[in-house]
């Protein structure tokens, strides 16, 4: 799995995320029809649940059962794996994202960074301070470290294709369904569980990968201490231990749907500055390469040993 994965990372690097005609675009207008169709308010919380467990079954099971078949052929799968991981993983878009951030506060434009900043978060960003801008950023960056590069190559490792595609477009399913609103609480439920249950073990060996490669006794403390203290299972020890490796602190107060959530404060206790964008995006790329790294050394082991 070493070669595709690498083919994979070097084509995200080279190309980024497609401009037009990601198939994941025409995966969320699908999304969006079967949501408009099947989420009914008038229904109880019960018919919600089982109507997003069904759209859950019917966005899922037929896309990865094609992959399922068409990679039965080795020369088939050896051909198109690397291009589906490439679609299942975003490393160059976020941290593009990101360097646009830092870029616009760099040049002390906070307007632009604000505008800049919403497009990786779901938090509202008119007021925000310089400060709330560049934590948001950085959070953005580690989580998505898990959710949008380590935990598809995780699952392709694990089931090859099947397995990278069967995690993208759950975890796409949880980012449209995912919101404990009114509209989503119950109907998104199936979606948001699912995607919790496939990030539990690559959202771990993420934070602990962070932890490796940066301050690792504090990274591990903030992550047995904090992690708890956050809402997501799962982005609670990915952001707090990157947080505890930058030795830097994230979180707090931040405005979501109109309403301030009084969101606890992690990490270490010096305060973020604008070129820990850059250090997060840096942290990602060692990451890639440890995981490169582990990956092709235990395929010789097993060779060697077999």
């Amino acid at each position: 799995m070493s070669l595709p994965l690498i083919l994979a990372v070097l084509l995200d690097h080279w190309l980024g995320e497609p401009q037009k005609y990601h198939p994941l675009v025409f995966f969320g207008n699908l999304v969006n029809y079967a949501e408009h169709k099947l989420n009914q308010p008038n229904h109880s919380a019960f018919l919600q649940k089982i109507f997003g467990f069904i759209a859950l079954l019917l966005m899922v099971v037929p896309i990865t059962l094609f992959i399922f078949f068409i990679t039965q052929q080795p020369l088939i799968s050896s051909i198109i794996s690397p291009v589906i991981l490439y679609f299942c993983i975003a490393a160059n878009s976020l941290k593009q994202h990101a360097l646009l951030v830092f870029q616009a506060l760099d040049n002390n434009d906070l307007k632009l960074a604000k505008n800049r900043v919403a497009m990786i978060v779901s938090r509202e960003t008119d007021k925000m301070t310089e400060d709330d801008v560049r934590k948001a950023t950085i959070e953005s960056v580690l989580e998505n470290g898990a959710d949008a590069v380590f935990s598809p190559i995780f699952w392709f490792i694990i089931a090859g294709p099947i397995g990278a595609i069967l995690y993208r477009l759950s975890n796409t399913l949880d980012a449209m369904w995912g919101y404990k609103n009114q509209r989503f609480l119950h109907f998104g439920w199936a979606a948001a569980r699912f995607d919790d249950l496939l990030n539990w073990i690559p959202a771990r060996l993420t934070a602990l990968s962070y932890a490796v490669l940066g301050n690792t006794k504090q990274a591990l403390t903030c992550w047995k201490t904090q992690s708890p203290l956050l809402d997501s299972p799962n982005a609670g020890p990915v952001m707090t231990s990157g947080a505890g490796s930058l030795s830097i602190q994230l979180g707090g107060p931040a405005w979501y749907h109109g309403k301030l959530k009084n969101k606890v404060y992690f990490g270490a206790k010096k305060p973020a500055v604008t070129n820990d964008i850059n250090r997060a995006n840096t942290l990602i790329n060692s990451n890639i390469i440890l995981w490169i790294f582990i990956i092709i050394i235990i395929e010789f082991s097993g060779e060697y040993f077999a």
